[in-house]
């Protein structure tokens, strides 16, 4: 569709001549609107408002009751997501008026002219960036940068993915300006190692060029942890009753941790056994606690969740004042025979001597011995250096590596505001390469309505019942689109794709304006294409129906009676067909059951008695009388139309048939002319701001109907026709014979011809 209707109009109010600080912008008609025509640099400046004139809501140039979409979501369209993200300052996945205008003032700020952004580059030339002001000799310097790390040093533009690969841009930087080095970047091999060290423990993060690096966050965690857990080990050695076994001292509180709460427990049960006799029977496990693991493997030790299956018995046998086997062979229940060994290696026999069992009184001296090492492990800080070694931890701490490191990640942090112009570069790669594209579908739909480009919520074409539809938007929620999108008097058909040998799946909206729908149903398969040229499996799964085209209005209604008809007819052939198959199956069981029991089969009915002319008389004058009737009524049609003049008769059958067609076509008109794409992408989550319409012609370039190619050769003779008696033929025969007898009848040949001749 070309655009039409240009006119040039002043933004604000009367012109003023040159000079008067005002842009002109110029308009074209579509959609049954104007909309502006964004076509020049100087459009591009008073867009932005920089060209000195503010719109009145003071967010640009152009009023914004003039653009035709004030928001568009960034996740449905076919454009560019990453240029979208940029756009997209607040991150909320939606593009509205002032970040557009944000990212096209930016952009306009760096270009030494803005014409040159409806050139469409694919790569940004290096000539294009201002190097005059601050900020774009930055950008310029990073450009050449990238290009001379890509090996391309004499190339005289950069593309978006070039200025994108980050990895390969900085992949031989040893700083890159975010503030994480790597070990690799280490002017000497100590700080190299401690470097490893810190990400080893304290954790990294991935530099700009894709390299597991640390920064000052990491490098104060890991030297805080060296320096409590020195000042923590300082503190033993200070207090030599901290170490009661020296530096067996730490093996020995973990041998103790081990068993410490079942000692304990064993203890505690001999005191209540001591307190009362009859309860030691019950304080140890009984016959059934044996009986409920007698069937388990006891030599798989450990079951599913860690624990041997008599773990959970005593330590050992529970008596009144009883000591505490320190061997299996003493009674030690065998679940925790290895950790009572290293308790009686660690702890016992260095601080109480060899002995084979352990009385109250000595658990209580061996606590007493310990307490102090108990809690100063309690206070232990620095955990997460401990595997290093206290020796490690000295020497780090001695060592230079702490001020190299914070200098190093200093001096990398310094880079920062070189480097960020890095990623400066592709987003003003791509925003010369897509603003005026995303305006052309933004401001107004220049896209859509000149049909020179798909427009961005166009995401590809469904072929289905020998028709292609161009307009397929992207679904989220199907019930809540359709819903909303019934407003737009368009005929919907909601479809899930999906494609062989993916999980992908994608659900469109597809606007059918062409043929008819006869044939169009729920579960109807048909192929989506998208703009990639991906090929989806597309089924129906539902339907918003409005009328498609006066051409389909025109034949509904004969297309209803002859639905009609037809129904009526298999209604009563289904209902003969029924009385019939009962019958025949009552007389076959009523035979078959005369068989079984020897008694003769029922006596058939008599035949239907002789035909009496006399009884059926009054039925036979009846069909005479309708007959009569209907040929006095097709008299009376025919006299009508004899009656007119011989250039009437065709008016008159025409009148007949716009009768009949004429009110769902009117019908069928008036709704297409209200058709409106607006409500389509509301649902969708746009914001459009006026009626969007799509008229009959405009709606009919949406959806191409199959057609033969142009010269093509056809061959009507089908072999396989099915062959037919020409019933059809015999009956206009017979009308015509009928009509011809009754012309001759009544005199309207005599008629006819006098009114034709003059006579």
């Amino acid at each position: 569709m070309a655009e039409t209707d240009t006119r040039t109009v002043p933004a604000h109010g009367p012109a003023r001549g040159p000079g008067n600080g005002r842009h002109r912008w110029r308009f074209f008609r579509a959609g049954g609107f104007d909309q502006v025509r964004i076509e020049s640099g100087a459009d591009l400046r008073a867009l932005a408002g920089l060209d000195g004139a503010a719109s009145a809501d003071g967010t640009g140039g152009l009023d914004q009751k003039l653009w035709l979409a004030l928001a568009c979501p960034a996740h449905s369209v076919e454009f560019d997501r990453r240029t979208l993200a940029l756009i997209d300052a607040d991150g909320d996945r939606r593009i509205r008026v002032p970040e557009l205008l944000g990212a096209l003032g930016w952009t306009l700020g760096l270009v030494t002219d803005a014409d040159a952004l409806f050139n469409g580059h694919a790569a940004l030339p290096l000539s294009l960036i201002d190097a005059s002001v601050p900020d774009g000799a930055a950008i310029l310097a990073s450009a050449k940068r990238i290009l001379g790390n890509l090996g391309r040093s004499e190339a005289a533009a950069i593309t978006p993915a070039e200025a994108a690969d980050l990895q390969a841009i900085f992949a031989g930087s040893r700083l890159n300006g975010d503030g994480i080095v790597p070990p690799e970047a280490a002017a000497d091999a100590e700080t190299a190692a401690v470097m490893r060290q810190i990400v080893d423990l304290a954790g990294s993060r991935p530099d700009r060029g894709g390299l597991a690096g640390i920064g000052q966050a990491e490098c104060d965690s890991f030297f805080a942890a060296l320096d409590a857990y020195a000042a923590w080990m300082d503190e033993a050695e200070k207090d030599a009753a901290l170490l009661p076994l020296g530096e067996a001292s730490l093996p020995a509180l973990t041998a103790l941790q081990a068993v410490k709460a079942k000692i304990e427990d064993y203890f505690f049960r001999c005191r209540l056994a001591a307190f009362d006799p009859v309860a030691a029977a019950a304080l140890n496990a009984d016959a059934a606690a044996f009986a409920a693991i007698a069937g388990a493997d006891l030599s798989a030790g450990p079951d599913s969740m860690g624990r041997a299956p008599v773990a959970g018995f005593p330590l050992a046998r529970v008596e009144a004042g009883r000591a505490l086997p320190l061997a299996t062979p003493g009674g030690v229940n065998p679940a925790w025979a290895e950790a009572m060994a290293r308790f009686r290696d660690a702890v016992v026999m260095p601080l109480l001597g060899p002995r084979e069992a352990l009385t109250e009184a000595d658990w209580q001296a061996i606590g007493a011995r310990l307490a102090p090492c108990i809690a100063w492990q309690g206070r232990k800080a620095g955990a997460l250096v401990e595997a290093l070694g206290i020796d490690r931890i000295r020497a780090i701490r001695a060592g230079t590596s702490r001020a190299a490191i914070t200098a190093l990640i200093a001096e990398d942090a310094a880079l920062a505001p070189e480097f960020e112009s890095v990623a400066a570069v592709e987003k003003l790669a791509r925003f010369v390469r897509d603003l005026v594209p995303l305006l052309n579908n933004f401001v107004s739909f220049r896209d859509f309505y000149t049909r020179r480009a798909r427009a961005i919520f166009q995401i590809g074409t469904l072929y289905i019942d020998g028709r292609s539809c161009d307009l397929c938007v992207q679904v989220d929620d199907v019930a809540k689109h359709a819903a909303m999108a019934t407003n737009s008097r368009i005929y919907l058909l909601y479809c899930d794709c999906t494609r062989k040998g993916s999980a992908e799946k994608l659900t469109i909206a597809a606007g059918i304006t062409g043929g008819d729908a006869d044939l169009l149903s729920v579960g109807r398969h048909g192929i989506f294409y998208d703009r990639q040229g991906n090929d989806w499996d597309a089924v129906v799964t539902r339907i918003v129906s409005h009328p498609i085209s006066i051409r389909e209005a025109f034949w509904m209604p004969f297309r209803k009676v002859g639905k009609f008809i037809g129904d009526q007819i298999e209604k009563f052939a289904a209902a003969r067909g029924k009385a019939t198959e009962t019958q025949m199956t009552s007389q076959l069981v009523a035979t078959g059951a005369a068989a079984a029991t020897g008694t003769p089969p029922p006596e058939a009915k008599p035949a239907p008695p002789a035909f009496d002319a006399g009884r059926f008389a009054g039925i036979f004058a009846a069909i005479g009388l309708a007959l009569g009737a209907i040929g006095t009524a097709l008299a009376s049609v025919v006299t009508g139309l004899l009656n007119l003049s011989w250039w009437q008769i065709p008016l008159a059958i025409v009148g007949v048939i716009l009768l009949v067609s004429g009110p769902s076509m009117v019908i069928a008109a008036m709704k297409l002319r209200e058709r409106n794409l607006g409500p389509i992408l509301d649902a969708n989550g746009w914001a459009v701001n006026a009626r969007a319409r799509i008229n009959i012609p405009f709606g009919a370039s949406l959806t191409q109907v199959a057609r033969l190619p142009p010269g093509a050769e056809r061959a009507l003779t089908d072999p396989y026709a099915e062959r037919r008696q020409p019933w059809l033929l015999y009956g206009v025969l017979v009308l015509l014979v009928a009509l011809l007898w009754l012309a001759w009848h009544f005199g309207w040949v005599a008629l006819l011809a006098g009114r034709i001749f003059g006579g």
